[in-house]
């Protein structure tokens, strides 16, 4: 296994039928912190969050948690990717509320958006300049499977999601910078809904094994049931009992 392993949520909501597995005082984040060892905030995609909000949920986790944090779906979703200045130095200021346990940015991108190497270079640059963080893209076109996109995000130190299900041949193996990967499962067969069983949670703990990264993050989206939570929480679980053999 990597060196560091997170494995998370998109999210901290509580569904009532883990709840005994989530036990004890506090607020759900405090609660599902004493889990699991990382969370993705995508709320943040949507919708500015004050500083000091960030600087609430950072307080509230133990001191190895960390938080992955969605970057506005402005710079992505207009047809173009963007950094714009005034975005990007607002996002900058709210998500240094988090300090040192911000440690990766996700940057999602809308499935028309083809690959094109000087602004992806303009952007990941803009953003790395502004925010100390580790950088992941999600692209949903499958021009970012070339070699070129892959030699690009790996010049940049861009980790490319491995994410599930995938979009195209090989979308749900790791690429770009292979020093951190960041698998990203939505549910299968019903993206967003489905749970996954002991099996393929299996898999992705090999395909994280295999990977030899110094970082990996496995996060759940199938969030639409709840089975996020259960899956999260399954994998550890299995990852512990390992690590222990």
């Amino acid at each position: 296994m990597p060196g560091r392993l997170f494995v998370g949520v998109a999210g901290w909501s509580i569904p009532s039928r883990y709840g005994s597995e989530l036990p004890g005082e506090g607020s759900r984040l405090e609660r599902y912190a004493r889990r699991l060892q990382a969370v993705e905030i995508n709320s943040s995609f949507y919708r500015h969050h004050r500083a000091q909000t960030y600087a609430r949920w950072a307080e509230s986790v133990p001191k190895t948690f960390r938080f992955a944090v969605k970057a506005p779906q402005v710079f992505t979703h207009e047809g173009e990717l963007r950094a714009h200045p005034e975005v990007l130095d607002q996002f900058a200021d709210e998500i240094d509320g988090l300090g040192k346990k911000l440690a990766v940015v996700l940057v999602q991108l809308p499935p028309k958006l083809e690959f094109e190497a000087p602004a992806a270079r303009r952007f990941f640059k803009a953003m790395r300049k502004r925010i100390d963080a580790k950088f992941v893209c999600e692209p949903r076109h499958r021009s970012w499977s070339s070699e070129k996109a892959e030699r690009l995000l790996a010049e940049l130190s861009v980790a490319r999601v491995a994410a599930d299900p995938p979009l195209w041949s090989g979308g749900n193996e790791p690429g770009g910078d292979r020093g951190l990967v960041y698998f990203r499962w939505h549910g299968q067969p019903q993206k967003y809904f489905s749970d996954y069983g002991r099996e393929c949670l299996a898999t992705l703990e090999k395909q994280i094994a295999a990977a030899k990264a110094t970082e990996a993050w496995a996060i759940f989206d199938n969030t639409a049931h709840g089975h996020a939570i259960g899956n999260a929480l399954s994998l550890t679980s299995a990852v512990e009992a390992r690590r222990k053999k």
